[in-house]
Parts: structure tokens; C-alpha cells; sequence
């Protein structure tokens, strides 16, 4: 086989498969997001009261900030 051929077949099997995983990470993430929407305060608000606990804007605002500070320490 020409090297020539090889080094342009390889590069363009690289790109292709660049471009594939891009698009194929970004279809996956999306449809992650879909079925496991990030929580906000509605979701905490439905939590609390299910666990008999009364939500005042004060609580509510403390689980937010929590939530914030443990997902940036990650």
C-alpha cells in the first residue's frame, strides 16, 4: 500500500471518528439530562414535605447552597 494513501486514510479515520464520538457524547448527554433532569428548588420543596417536614424559603435555600457546594467539590 502507498504511504502516501495510509497517512490520509489514517487521518481520515481519526477525524471521522472525532466527529462521531462528538456527536454520539452529546446525544448521550441530552438524553441523560431528559431522564435525570438536574434538582431544583420545586423537587426539594415536593422532598421535604413528603418527609413531613414544613419547607420555608430558608431551608429550601440552605439544601440549594449545600447541593451547589458539594457538586463543585467534586
Amino acid at each position: 500500500m502507498n504511504l502516501g494513501l495510509a497517512i490520509v486514510l489514517i487521518i481520515v479515520a481519526l477525524a471521522v471518528g472525532l466527529i462521531g464520538g462528538f456527536y454520539g457524547a452529546r446525544a448521550y448527554m441530552k438524553k441523560y439530562f431528559q431522564d435525570n433532569p438536574p434538582i431544583s428548588e420545586d423537587m426539594i420543596v415536593a422532598m421535604m414535605s413528603q418527609m413531613g417536614q414544613k419547607p420555608s424559603a430558608k431551608k429550601v435555600n440552605q439544601v440549594m447552597n449545600m447541593m451547589k457546594h458539594q457538586q463543585q467539590g467534586k
